[in-house]
């Protein structure tokens, strides 16, 4: 368990460090335009995220004395880690040189990103087939993605601060090189410590990957609903900095807010006990909602900071369960894809259903806020007109409640499905029975 948690706290290092400051790091440090920032994580995010199906083919296809998914960690832990650095890196090139430079290590580092961040969600369905130890599994491997959120969302700008050696370029610089030693170390202990107990007996064809997925519509339902959760979940934190810089001159309160994120504990730590009373589509669109109205009181909270924090830490109650449920439901899928269509592709189905929703969320969770900002006449670094304070102030609260709300709404179309669950997994765990005899 703590090795798997390991793998969250990997990613979220280096990824969160990213979603969070990646926009104020490109338009005020490495001097990018904030419309040239926006394309950036506009383009490279939609071209990546087609790189998730890719993923998950390579990891059906792949058979190997470690398994399908552990292997990834040891493969791809050092080009995650060295992308992520050479992304903060601020090399002195002219405009057009800094946007490449940005568009193709953003690009590449999603790409890395996807090779250890998919195998964490397609190894859980073969960790075990006990639901409950599903749940706590990807319970603890939520809180270790946590931690790894908080060391970076609170800490990174004193990080900053405390390496540089003289300009933020060398502070940002440094910084990266510290989490990325930090996150290699974390994924290669996750594959020294894991195993697989459901391994298929050969290779799975890129065919037979896609097969799975027909009429799988439990998967389809909660990749649609996933993706509006990274959209609101992206659009609230890249502008955590822009709101307490320029709407509240409080720049170092982003980092209360941001370990504030903290309390996403609470609703992680709740989740198997909530699915014991209610169903987990209504746990999982009771944490939509919950998001959404903490979003919104922000809008309310005026230059009030303790009434900033507690709407911000209601919402991240809601958040910690509505990022945490989806990856335990997604599992859930891959049984129903075996049931119906005799193919337990996992690195597929749960490709799509996370790296691919999470890529494509909050790409364009963080594009949408640079639109907004851009049409609002935004620049870096000075006094914000009236209608760029009004602009960053929406993108801090209605705009990430409305996708909220909407991922909250879709989700109850997965009700039907859940009620089938008990007599799914029966049904399975009779045919392998029957196969094991013959």
């Amino acid at each position: 368990m703590l090795a798997y948690a390991s793998t969250d706290a990997a990613g979220n290092l280096l990824y969160t460090t990213v979603t969070t400051f990646i926009l104020y790091y490109y338009t005020d440090v490495f001097g990018l335009s904030v419309a040239a920032a926006g394309t950036i994580l506009l383009a490279a995010r939609i071209l990546d995220a087609f790189d998730a199906p890719v993923w998950g083919f390579i990891i059906d296809h792949t058979h190997t004395r470690w398994g399908q998914s552990r292997p990834f960690w040891l493969w791809m832990s050092a080009p995650f880690a060295i992308f992520f650095i050479l992304m903060f890196w601020s090399p002195s090139l002219s405009a057009s040189g800094k946007f490449w430079w940005g568009l193709l290590t953003y690009l590449v580092f999603g790409i890395c990103y996807t090779g250890v961040g998919t195998p964490i969600t397609s190894i859980l369905p073969n960790l075990s087939n006990d639901e409950d130890q599903r749940l706590k599994l990807n319970s603890t491997r939520s809180i270790g993605g946590m931690v790894g959120y908080f060391i970076t969302a609170t800490f990174t700008l004193s990080f900053v601060e405390f390496f540089s050696t003289g300009t933020a370029q060398s502070g940002w610089r440094n910084t990266a090189i510290v989490l990325g030693i930090v996150g290699f170390a974390l994924l290669i202990f996750a594959f020294s410590d894991t195993r697989e107990i459901n391994k298929p007996k050969k290779a799975i064809s890129i065919i037979s990957s896609i097969k799975a997925a027909k009429a799988n519509w439990p998967w389809f339902i909660l990749v649609i609903v996933f993706i509006f959760y990274w959209l609101g979940n992206a659009s609230r934190t890249s502008v955590v900095v822009y709101y307490t810089q320029y709407n509240l001159g409080q720049k170092n309160f982003a980092s209360i807010l941001n370990a504030l994120v903290m309390f996403q504990i609470i609703g992680m730590v709740a989740i198997p006990f909530l699915v014991k009373k209610f169903s987990k589509t209504h746990v999982l669109m009771a944490g939509m909602f919950l998001a959404a109205l903490g979003q919104i009181l922000i809008y309310f909270t005026g230059s009030s900071l303790v009434m900033l924090a507690a709407a911000w830490s209601l919402a991240s109650i809601g958040t910690g369960i509505s990022v945490t449920l989806p990856f335990a439901m997604l599992a859930n899928t891959v049984d129903y894809g075996e049931w119906r269509n005799g193919i337990r592709a996992s690195g597929f189905l749960t490709a799509i259903g996370s790296s691919f929703a999470i890529k494509m969320g909050s790409g364009l969770g963080g594009w949408a806020p640079s639109v907004i900002l851009a049409h609002a006449g935004y620049h870096a670094g000075v006094a914000q007109t009236a209608a760029s304070l009004s602009a960053i102030k929406f993108c801090i609260s209605f705009l990430p409640a409305i996708f909220f709300i909407i991922g909250g709404i879709i989700i109850l179309g997965y009700a039907h499905f859940e009620k089938e669950e008990p007599q799914i997994k029966q049904t399975l765990q009779e045919r392998r029975g029957q196969v094991a005899a013959d």
